[in-house]
């Protein structure tokens, strides 16, 4: 965990592209105290020199007393005017920048969280990395903008404020202060607590997303077994205990206030009696003592924003703690610094001697060994765990193997840059995966810049046309989340235009046609048929007749290959 200071400083790295912004705001904001200082000067005139017998200031000698009082209160409107314009400015200032901070700070958060291994994401779910981009990342807005410049802003104006009340009476001005030891020990005390609450609020919170997430994802499934009561239970459950953490952190929050204000009225309370007492001994005048007080209330108001923004603080860097946690986790598979390019592989494949265990799980893949030759169909079967999937995986580069070598071409994928190996597969999964976009968009996804033409010819190839024309939007209907406005026979067959487009030089079919019915399996078969030729494919099934044209089949139980049909595979020492 890191130190609050280690903390402050990244948050200001990541605002560094707004630090111009952020001089312009911070000098907005000290124009604030100035123009309160000036703003009690008037009735301070009008008491004294209107009221009283006192002559005018300088500014404003010769003047007779309706004049001088009309000059008082034509200054008290412009004090006025120029303080709320000037808040209108920042205010629109601040939000801006913080909001440019966020969008900013949430891109690096989202680009990271893409670069991270699938191990990660199965081990800490999608949902904890979702809170942590959505509602973590806005704290470098609340502490660099909403923290710091209200900071800067009370600090300058305390001291303005001590000033101006010392050189009037330095009696009051000591009375006055005397308070910050009393608001100092508050505050600390305050963020220690501040800062627990919110950590247990944020992981409350984020477990409640996750049931969000889990359940609408799944709806199908809890419809199908009438369970939507009892998952609103559960998500009741979580956002309970999240409730109970925002009752303590309001406890917290108020309770301070309340601590706050009560001691900032003792403070009042001594300045006025001490300075009641001055105005009767003569040491002061009343206008004078009314000036001081006007001046104590813009005195304690910085304090209390001072004690107040401290605390907040504590509990904004929990959100930073949380934020940073995510940015500074180190992918699994990342580019090693001399990793090679690779433009079109033939498409051998060679495992030697792989093993695989997820971190603090049991091994899922045990001594692996085989070698395909480029343009060979090759079948995988085994029962479900058996480790499938996993294979493929290590193939895709999703993972590196905790032993052994994945070669493709003789080349150890780890000496090839992840973008050019990735460019080298093309994959049609057992439930396609579609986005919320255009049915054309999602063929062109792996080549977003494939013309119309290619777009079509693809689901030509993929018995996708006849279909997608009938839409009454034909290329450009929405397919929905998740594709669900298509059946799933139409989604299969746009995942194979797809995989047509790319064009790559290996294929992998995980179970393309094991939810689909006869006709579509049909077209599907066939289309497959006509994509796999001229490539290295790997076909995942269950239904050992689809594996039937391959020519070599892994067979594979609790990750071991157990037994293999080669005619174009040879295997190596296992």
């Amino acid at each position: 965990m890191k130190p609050g200071g280690a903390l402050y400083g990244r948050l200001l790295l990541q605002a560094r592209p707004f630090w111009p912004h952020l001089a312009v705001l911070v000098a907005l904001s000290l124009v604030a105290p100035a123009v309160r200082l000036l703003s009690p000067l008037p009735l301070t005139w009008a008491v004294d020199s209107v009221l009283g017998t006192r002559p005018p200031p300088a500014v404003a000698s010769g003047l007779s007393g309706p004049a001088l009082l009309a000059l008082a209160a034509g200054l008290l409107v412009v004090l006025a005017f120029a303080g709320q314009l000037v808040g209108l400015v920042a205010g629109l200032l601040g939000t801006y920048v913080g909001e440019r901070l966020v969008r900013a700070f949430r891109a690096v958060l989202f680009r990271h969280a893409q670069r991270l291994s699938l191990a990660y994401h199965d081990t800490t779910g999608t949902a904890d990395s979702t809170y942590r981009i959505q509602y973590d990342a806005p704290c470098v807005q609340w502490v660099v903008v909403d923290g710091s410049v209200p900071l800067v802003t009370a600090a300058v104006t305390l001291a303005g404020m001590l000033i101006v009340v010392a050189g009037i009476d330095w009696q009051l001005a000591l009375v006055a202060i005397a308070v910050a030891p009393i608001l100092y020990g508050l505050t600390h005390a305050a963020g220690r607590r501040l800062k627990r609450q919110s950590k247990e609020l944020k992981t409350a919170e984020s477990q409640s997303l996750g049931v969000i997430q889990e359940v609408l994802a799944a709806l199908r499934v809890v419809k199908a077994f009438g369970q939507e009561d009892r998952e609103q239970e559960r998500f009741k459950t979580h956002s309970a205990r999240g409730l109970r953490y925002r009752l303590r952190e309001a406890a917290v929050t108020g309770v301070f206030g309340l601590v706050v204000g009560l001691t900032t009225a003792a403070g009042t309370a001594a300045v006025l009696y001490l300075g009641v007492r001055h105005v009767q001994n003569g040491s002061i005048t009343l206008g004078e003592l009314l000036l001081v007080m006007a001046y104590l209330a813009q005195l304690y108001g910085p304090m209390e924003t001072l004690s107040k923004k401290v605390a907040d603080l504590q509990a904004s860097l929990v959100s930073a703690e949380r934020a940073f946690r995510l940015l500074d986790q180190s992918p699994d598979v990342a580019d090693r610094p001399d990793a090679r390019p690779l433009a079109r592989t033939a498409g051998a494949v060679e495992f030697r001697n792989v093993s695989f265990a997820y971190p603090d799980g049991p091994p899922v893949m045990n001594g692996v060994s085989f070698r395909v030759a480029a343009c060979s169909r090759v079948g995988i079967e085994g029962r479900t765990g058996a480790g499938k999937s996993t294979l493929v995986s290590l193939l895709t580069r999703f993972y590196d193997p905790t032993a052994g070598e994945v070669l493709v071409d003789g080349v150890d994928l780890r000496e090839i840059r992840l973008a050019d190996l990735r460019n080298q597969f093309a994959i049609v999964l057992q439930e396609p995966v579609l986005f919320s976009t255009s049915i054309a968009e999602n063929i062109a996804y792996a080549r977003p810049d494939a013309t119309r033409a290619e777009v079509e010819a693809a689901a030509h190839a993929a018995h996708a046309h006849e279909f997608i024309s009938k839409l009454p939007d034909g290329y450009e209907t929405r397919v929905g989340e998740r594709g669900l406005r298509l059946s799933g026979g139409e989604r299969q067959r746009i995942s194979l235009a797809r995989a047509f487009l790319k064009d790559a030089p290996i294929l992998i079919l995980d179970e393309p046609t094991s939810s689909v019915d006869t006709g579509t399996e049909a077209l599907i078969m066939d289309a497959t048929a006509a994509l796999m030729r001229g490539r290295t494919t790997f076909i995942i099934a269950h239904r050992l007749a689809t594996l039937d044209g391959c020519d070599v089949r892994l067979r594979l139980d609790a990750g071991r290959l157990i037994g293999e049909s080669p005619r174009r595979l040879e295997t190596v020492g296992r």
